[in-house]
């Protein structure tokens, strides 16, 4: 079960930035599909045999740093 990451879009964040959409990537960073929420993101992730990781701070989501992500609950 490989790794997949579950990101708000747009990414990074500037104070008032409403999130648009959730986009699940591997760990290069590839976009593997594009949701309108977090909970059909980590669905789709966990349905196609991956381990969906969210970001504990939207502006913090270094892939390198395990310290940057929780399993998705």
């Amino acid at each position: 079960m490989a790794n997949v990451y579950v990101e708000a879009c747009p990414k990074g964040y500037r104070e008032g930035t409403p999130i648009t959409n959730f986009v699940v990537e591997d760990h290069a960073g590839s976009a593997l599909g594009a949701f309108k929420t977090q909970r059909e993101a980590i669905d789709w992730a966990r349905s196609k045999g991956h381990l969906p990781l969210v970001a504990l701070v939207r502006d913090v989501n270094d892939k390198k740093s395990p310290d940057h992500w929780r399993s998705a609950s």
